[in-house]
Parts: structure tokens; C-alpha cells; sequence
């Protein structure tokens, strides 16, 4: 399995993970639970108006972390805004509970994907497994 795809299985399987970002002088971290991987890029999915949008758009270094089954996955990287249309359809696509108050072609909908990101599989009983992309 490619690196990012071993990635994306992992948030899939774990379900929620952690998104940290940096307010200021103040870290933030809020529970999330969308990812895709689109054209070969790990993304995620939020509204603009929420202030985590805000905050990536100031500061766009981030970090996930999930934890499942004894191991947790921390990605490392910056997020990178993708206005187009057509990530947004598959991200919604991807995770139909959305389309409730998310659409592809609202003001709100964004999806931002990893760039320079450095994804670290951890557990107590194994040595770390490191996957750039």
C-alpha cells in the first residue's frame, strides 16, 4: 500500500482525529473526521466561516493525530486551500452526511490539503514508521 493511502486508511479507520493550529500565540485542537485522498494529495474538509479557517489562512502549519487500536498516526505539514469545485464534490461525495449544510457550490465549503507533510505511525511496542508526502 502507497505511503499516503496507508495513511488515509489509518484516519478512515480511526474515525475522529485531532487537528491542532495555531492562534495566535495560543495552540488549538478540535476533533475532525473528513479525509480523501484526491489527485494524489491527502485532503481534509471545514467551513470557512469557522475559525479554524481563519487560523490556517494566518498560520497554515498544522498537525493531526488519530489513535487506534494501540497506535497513533501524527501528520505533520502545512494545509493548502483548494477553491476548486471538484474537490469539494468528492470530498462530499465521500462523506454524503455533509451535504446537509455543506454544497460544492456554497461560499462555506473548503477543503485544504497537506503539502511538506511528514506522517509518523507510533506505538509503545514498535519502532516509529515514518512516510513523506
Amino acid at each position: 500500500m502507497e505511503g499516503i493511502e496507508k495513511v488515509c486508511k489509518f484516519l478512515e479507520e480511526a474515525g475522529i482525529y485531532y487537528l491542532a493550529t495555531i492562534d495566535g500565540d495560543q495552540p488549538r485542537v478540535r476533533p475532525f473526521g473528513t479525509e480523501l485522498i484526491f489527485e494524489g494529495k491527502l485532503y481534509i474538509q471545514t467551513g470557512k466561516i469557522k475559525d479554524v479557517s481563519k487560523q490556517l489562512a494566518a498560520n497554515p502549519k498544522a498537525e493531526i493525530c488519530a489513535f487506534k487500536d494501540g497506535k497513533w498516526l501524527r501528520v505533520a505539514g502545512e494545509l493548502i486551500n483548494d477553491d476548486r469545485r471538484e474537490p469539494k464534490e468528492a470530498m462530499l461525495e465521500k462523506n454524503p452526511s455533509l451535504k446537509a449544510i455543506y454544497s460544492a457550490d456554497d461560499d462555506n465549503t473548503q477543503v485544504l490539503y497537506f503539502k511538506n507533510a511528514k506522517a509518523t505511525f507510533s506505538s509503545f511496542t514498535e519502532a516509529p514508521e515514518v512516510i513523506e508526502f
